[in-house]
């Protein structure tokens, strides 16, 4: 997410058709006057709400305490049949290094700064659109999880080594952004052409930009993850707090009352890492249930990235009580991305014995 031009908008008054239209869809009352309307998946108005902007920053330890932080295991730690951990975990991570702790530094100011300009931008062409916003968020927030599982098969193609885990927890939060994103499209977010235009030419830079930055430091591709689930948490809790009385007499998408409330809730589970599966089922009565669980998944990808940025210790919740590692998966490298490979290559004591 970078690198974003603000562009002028101009709305066309809409045809006497959209009027009678909108007598007859309960969404539709909110419906956007413009004739550009686009909405290959879905077929529902849009409801466009005032919004106050947001700004993105890193975590701090008194932010969602209950929601993001605290909350956390490692790959040592098995749930029980009751959901309660069962066992001592490992330390999610050592006390780095000066020089890592340095490089941990520049690589979060890099993020936040990244976040903070996109999210200024942002305000600034969506400050009164709210679903329109959304539509570009969660076009823009799934992709980082597509430049994930590129790297990871090409480590796998080339043999380095492969992470099943990995690959099937991106894939879970992939399909979990997908779905925000037809919820958005439904509500008529992705109806004007210069939306969607935005969305999806950021989307395709976003997506080299990121998987140069996983090549380089995995790390630092989770965090800015991480900034960016952050500010779609707050986002949408946001906009709970300020429309909720009113998101409550409206009815909930198709599309999320079969995601949310299916009968195959297994890939809604992976991409939960800080729960055991079947630990949560919403409930989806109408649009006000919808974004609380949209805004509670932005909380749980949160938790996930923060993991992914302690080398290996990310696990699919539906692995956790295994009694057998799978026999044909090797084992994990050393390193992971080229600034941890070089760092430990020189950090190494074999290195350190001959000088």
């Amino acid at each position: 997410m970078a690198g974003m031009s603000a562009a002028a908008v101009f709305a066309m008054t809409s045809s006497s058709s959209s009027l009678k239209m909108a007598s007859r869809n309960p969404l539709s009352a909110f419906r956007p006057r413009n004739p550009f309307r686009y909405n290959p998946l879905s077929l529902r108005g849009h409801n466009p709400r005032r919004w106050s902007p947001v700004r993105g920053t890193l975590l701090e330890d008194n932010e969602m305490k209950v929601k993001v932080d605290n909350s956390f295991r490692s790959k040592s730690i098995v749930f029980d049949k009751d959901g309660k951990e069962n066992g001592d975990g490992d330390s999610l991570s050592s006390s780095p290094s000066a020089s890592e702790s340095w490089t941990i530094k520049v690589e979060q100011s890099i993020n936040i700064f990244l976040t903070d300009t996109v999210i200024k931008i942002l305000n600034a062409l969506y400050h009164d659109r709210d679903y329109a916003r959304f539509f570009v968020l969660e076009t823009i927030a799934r992709v980082p999880y597509f430049s994930f599982m590129s790297v990871l098969h090409m480590y796998e193609s080339f043999g380095w080594w492969r992470r099943a885990d990995y690959l099937k927890v991106h894939f879970a939060e992939s399909w979990n952004e997908m779905h925000h994103l037809l919820v958005m499209e439904e509500l008529g977010g992705n109806e004007w052409w210069f939306d969607r235009f935005l969305a999806q030419h950021i989307a395709v830079f976003y997506y080299f930009m990121t998987v140069f930055m996983y090549i380089i430091s995995p790390r630092m591709a989770y965090h800015l993850m991480e900034c960016v689930e952050h500010h779609a948490y707050t986002t949408y809790d946001k906009f709970l707090k300020d429309q909720g009385d009113e998101l409550k007499r409206l009815p909930a998408p198709e599309v999320a009352v079969k995601y949310y409330t299916g009968d195959d809730l297994y890939l809604f589970d992976e991409f939960q890492t800080s729960r055991p599966p079947e630990s949560r089922r919403p409930k989806i009565e109408n649009l006000y249930d919808v974004f609380v669980n949209i805004r509670e998944d932005e909380a749980e990808h949160c938790k996930t990235m923060k993991i992914c940025q302690t080398h290996g210790n990310l696990r699919s919740p539906h692995s956790y009580g295994s009694e057998d590692e799978p026999e044909c998966i090797p084992a994990e490298a050393d390193c992971e991305g080229i600034v941890d490979c070089i760092r430990k290559s020189v950090n190494s004591p074999q290195k350190q014995g001959k000088r």
